[in-house]
This record gives structure tokens, sequence and C-alpha cells, in this order.
């Protein structure tokens, strides 16, 4: 496993729409592993992988994050920002920022919040839940700098480096980037297949699940698997039954989110592989989010879908938790499915 491949994918800055830099990494390691590689207009990066057989599947690792686009700078030099994704403004205080101009090198900042210093606070303020309009970014800068600088719609990624902790990796974006990691490494390590595959890293994930729809309108797949994180909430705050998933306890098959009832026949294939070749899995229902899978179920004449989660913890900030077993399990997982994805049988 290319650990530090995962690391470099966390580090680069791609929000929905601005998924430039991604794209180019990921067109270079892509390149030797398909066949044939394309973008489409929507910016989704589109591998081609050919099996001897008709069968084709489709798999969709996103490869935006969550982040903002600045959509204000005031007469201070102060930048107020638009999100794109489902960010906890709770868990967005004191974060360091960097700011991608459309040209010229990023610059940091802070994020931060429109209140007083704890220290001059009055007894009832600061009381009110906490509402992303009501934070801002100070770059340091005099506004005349920021001005010739910074330019309404750049974009404005958290920042914060991906390292090792314990048995896991943590990092900013590991929503999607360990997906779109685990896409290269079963690529990598795939051996014979008889189905054709195509590896699509799909853009506007966290905005709607844009990519995804239009890549899989074009390919129209017999099966489509997503690739993404779901939650582990094996940790203090929510109670046992709310825990979805638990780090270190495998890959998780997913039964179904708010955006798809995952075919019930590809589920029971997935599990079989898993229990045959003895990969560590966990069953997983997931009662509010959705991945691409849930745009693919419903192109054109439709599909048969699933998504394969890492499961990880504290989504959606800038210290996402993946273990390195699960993420491996999920690997050999879609790996072993693809050289046996021929034999399934979906029909009802």
């Amino acid at each position: 496993m290319d650990w530090e491949l995962l690391k470099k994918l966390s580090e680069t800055r791609a929000v929905p729409g601005r998924e430039d830099a991604m794209r180019d990494v990921l067109r270079e390691i892509m390149t030797p592993l398909v066949d044939e590689l394309d973008t489409d207009i929507m910016g989704n990066l589109i591998g081609m992988k050919k099996g001897a057989g008709d069968r084709t599947v489709m798999i969709a690792a996103h490869m935006d994050e969550i982040g903002f686009y600045v959509k204000h700078i005031d007469k201070e030099g102060f930048l107020r920002l638009q999100s794109v994704g489902g960010f906890d403004p709770r868990q967005l205080f004191a974060q360091r920022v960097i700011v991608t101009p459309g040209t010229g090198e990023p610059i940091p900042g802070v994020l931060s919040y429109s209140t007083k210093p704890t220290h001059i606070l009055g007894p009832d303020e600061g009381k009110s839940p906490p509402k992303i309009t009501n934070f801002f970014v100070d770059v340091g800068l005099s506004s005349d700098e920021v001005i010739k600088r910074v330019s309404i719609g750049d974009m404005v990624t958290l920042d914060r480096a991906c390292v090792p902790c314990g048995n896991t990796v943590i990092g900013k974006c590991l929503d999607n980037r360990v997906g779109v990691f685990v896409m290269i490494e079963a690529l990598r390590d795939l051996s014979s297949h008889e189905v054709t595959i195509y590896a699509v890293a799909t853009v506007q994930e966290e905005v709607g699940l844009r990519g995804a729809a239009t890549s899989s309108f074009v390919i129209n797949p017999d099966i489509a698997i997503a690739l993404d994180t779901t939650l582990a909430c094996d940790h203090p705050g929510p109670a046992e039954e709310d825990t979805v998933t638990r780090l270190g306890e495998g890959v998780a098959i997913k039964i179904l989110d708010s955006s798809l009832i995952c075919h019930p026949k590809l589920v029971d294939h997935f599990r079989a592989v898993a229990q045959a070749q003895e990969i560590r899995h966990q069953m997983e229902i997931l009662p509010r989010g959705g991945t691409d899978a849930g745009a693919m179920q419903r192109s054109r004449g439709g599909n048969a879908s699933i998504t394969l989660s890492i499961p990880t913890r504290y989504i959606h900030t800038s210290n996402e938790m993946a273990h390195r077993d699960d993420v491996e399990a999920a690997v050999q997982l879609l790996r072993r499915y693809l050289e046996d994805s021929h034999n399934g049988d979906y029909r009802f």
C-alpha cells in the first residue's frame, strides 16, 4: 500500500467545481493503469480497462472535498465565504485555511468567527449556535493587497497535513481521497478480469452527486460501485445503536443510505466474496447521507448499484480518521469482486 500516495491525495486542494489540481495528479497516476483515459465536459476523469466479456462495471470515487468559495471581500480585507459541502460549524473554530487564487501563489489564512474574544464577552453573549455565515478569513494582508491577489470565486480549503496516528491515518478530506486511493490500489493489484472496468474520479459529489450522474449516463454500466467513506461513530457521544461502523473491523458493505437501497443480490455477492476470501467486513446502514451510487443507480434504465465504504471517524472535519486495516480490506474486496463480477446474476 502506497501510503505516501494517500498523503498526497489528502493534501491536494480541490473543492467542487475546482478539481483541476486533483485531476492533474490522478491523470498521471491512472494513465499506466488503464487502456484509455479521458476527461468529460464536467471534469470527471474516466479510465477504461478492457475485459474479454460484454459486462461493464463502473467504479466511482469522488475527488472533490468540502470547502469554500470567496463570496465577498470587505473594506478591511477580510474574506466572507460561500460553503460548498456540508460543514458542521461547531468543528470550524480556529482553523487554518489556504486561499487558492486563480493565478499566483496560495495564501495562508485563519478561519475565524465574528465574535468578541472570550476575555470581553458578556455573561449572555456567545451562547447562540454558530453559523457558517458568521465565519471569515483573515490572510494578514492590507485590503489593497488582498484585492490585488484574491478574487470572488477563489477556492478556500482547510489547511491540514495527512499523518499517521497509531494504526490509523488522519487528515483533511479522507472523504473521499481514501476512496480514490482504494480505486487506484485495486487497479494496481488486479489480475485477470472478464468485465470491462470504468474507473471514474468524479466531480461535485459533495454538492449533489453531479459528476456521477453525467458520467454514468454516458457509460451506461451494468454494475455500479461507489467508493466512499462512512460514519464510524465508535467514540464518546453517539449511542451504541448509532455507531453505523467501527474502526478496524473491516470494509463496510452498504445495505442502504438516504440516496439508495443497494441492489440486494449485489450485496449478497460482495458478502460472499468477502467470506470466501476471509476479508474482514461489516454491514452498513447509514440513516442519513448518500454517495455517487445514488446517482448511478437511477441513470438511464438503472443498474445494479452498491457502495463500498471505508469507516471514518470525524467525517467533514479537518481531522478525519481511517484505520489502515480497513483501507486494505476495501482494496482487497474490490479487487476480488472485480475478478469474480462476471459470475454475478442480479436478475429478479
